[in-house]
């Protein structure tokens, strides 16, 4: 009986010391409303994003800044926003409460490394939180 208790014990010890896993991108819905807004008065653009959990996102999931070159984001966001743009334009095949509005993403302008970068983020994050596949991988 004793041998029990010590099994028992140590079995408790064992599972108690245990991973708690950690927070999960689903629980990324929990988060309290997040707006980034990305501006450059100079060139006369502004974009927000209001989206619950984006912060979150970027600072706990998110490649860090640097990680991915400038043409590599420019690239990759000149695709994901032509994507994005026709299914704004097909609201009986896409859901018109995800692709609300156009992203008016102009390739010949130098938006920077900050806002290729969040840009590219975000997208990342609508495809995971929203189930949402694009033709071109996004990837946390």
């Amino acid at each position: 009986m004793k041998n029990f208790i010590y099994i028992g014990l140590l079995a408790l010890f064992i599972y108690s010391c245990g991973s708690t896993g950690g927070r999960k991108f689903s629980d990324l819905e929990n988060a309290e409303n997040d707006t980034v807004r990305i501006a450059n008065d100079s060139l006369e653009y502004e974009i927000i994003i209001i989206e619950p959990g984006f912060n979150l996102f970027l600072n706990s999931y998110a490649k860090q800044r640097g990680y991915y070159s400038q043409d590599y984001l420019e690239n990759k966001n000149r695709m994901l926003v032509t994507e994005y743009n026709q299914r704004v334009m097909q609201p009986m095949t896409y859901n018109p409460n995800l692709y609300v509005n156009e992203i008016n993403y102009d390739p010949r302008i130098d938006y920077g490394y900050e806002v290729n970068y969040l840009l590219y983020n975000y997208f990342v994050y609508f495809s995971n939180q929203y189930n949402q596949r694009f033709s071109v991988p996004t990837r946390i």
